[in-house]
């Protein structure tokens, strides 16, 4: 249970971190798509660990192979399987962990549900999950490329650092051209240089991951249990680590009064109809109106810390415990394909549902 995202569009996630591979099966891409490995890969080099001074230093090419459901670059409209092998496992790093629960991870909880967990690397609970999202991702992709929707991410605020970015016009170039993917490059420097620091004292620091769906036409959503923005809020909230989600202006919407927070609507001369603002995020009643959607994604501090922590054992005494091995320091910078990845996979579940619709009608 808890494995499986998407209607229409579904994928399905398997593999622990320190497991001998992950990956992820997809069942529902329509035939005759073009999906090529190069495209897969350059997203999943994006997530991968050790890719920067300011990432995690396990290593870890993140090789896709594809398995099943495509032929000469194309779908096949059968189950596309993709796999990943896990290359740069150090286990001993968590032996502790056999007695002991790490703060703020999942160690605890997977035992209460389970009575069982996977020790060494946090198992399904750690970001190495995320591999099979992000090839997802790539797939669905090239379902919204027939839509025309551009879907772009980036670092928005590093602790308390913010860089101001417009979401009409930022680019992938723009995101990838620093190590830390945020296009504002004055901020990017002081986000940069403020990681590294807090690495250099064992702490760790979150953030705010945006991201911009441009091109995505209005009547996409499923009111009322599945409207768009709920969606995407469950999707980019099972990401790890992440710890709210906001649409459009979200919680500084309170800010406002009615009128001054209404996207008043207009027709263009051929009588397509926009919004003055959008402080919606393209969505009203869970429906894109064919504005950006655009989210925002907030991400706590990463767990693991190199300094002394108290805790408890598994049999439920006190002691104390510090943090080893190779972690992000902050895990903002490879959040930023896991993101898109999902806002990918929901938005291409959506396509298919709303051509349903319109082939039945």
């Amino acid at each position: 249970m808890g494995n499986t995202f998407g209607r229409l569009f579904r994928v399905t996630t398997f593999g622990e971190s320190h497991g001998g591979a992950v990956g992820v099966v997809i069942d529902g891409c329509p035939p005759r798509l073009s999906i090529t490995l190069e495209a897969i890969q350059a997203d999943l080099d994006r997530r991968r660990p050790g890719q920067s001074r300011i990432t995690t230093q396990r290593k870890e090419s993140d090789t896709a192979q594809i398995l099943s459901g495509v032929q000469n670059g194309l779908s096949l409209g059968t189950p596309i399987a993709m796999l990943v092998r896990n290359e740069d496992q150090r286990s001993k790093d968590y032996d502790e962990l056999r007695e002991k629960y790490r703060p703020s991870h999942a160690d605890f909880t997977y035992d209460q549900k389970y009575g069982i967990r996977a020790v060494e690397g946090g198992g399904r609970a750690s970001a190495r999950e995320t591999v099979g999202r992000v090839a997802a991702g790539a797939v669905a992709r090239a379902v919204l490329t027939a839509y025309g929707v551009e879907i772009v991410g980036w670092v928005e605020q590093v602790h308390q650092i913010r860089g101001v970015t417009d979401p009409s016009t930022v680019t992938r170039k723009q995101v990838d051209a620093n190590i830390v993917r945020c296009p504002d490059s004055k901020a990017a420097e002081q986000m940069i240089a403020h990681i590294e620091e807090i690495r250099k004292a064992g702490d760790s620091v979150g953030g705010i991951v945006s991201c911009v769906a441009r091109g995505v036409p209005a009547g996409w959503g499923e009111p009322v249990f599945d409207k768009l923005e709920a969606d995407l809020g469950k999707g980019v909230l099972s990401l790890p680590a992440c710890k709210g989600f906001e649409v459009g202006s979200g919680f500084t919407g309170v800010d406002f009064t009615g009128i001054e927070h209404n996207d008043e609507f207009f027709a263009d001369d051929e009588r397509q109809v926009s919004t003055f603002s959008n402080r919606s995020g393209g969505i009203q009643g869970g429906i894109s109106n064919g504005m950006p959607i655009f989210i925002r994604a907030a991400f706590k501090p990463t767990a693991t810390v190199m300094r002394e922590q108290r805790t408890v054992t598994v049999s439920h005494e006190n002691t104390t415990i510090q943090g080893r091995g190779r972690h992000d320091p902050c895990v903002l910078p490879r959040a930023v394909p896991m993101v898109e990845a999902m806002v990918a996979l929901v938005l291409a579940d959506h396509a298919l549902l709303q051509s349903a619709i319109q082939m039945s009608s």
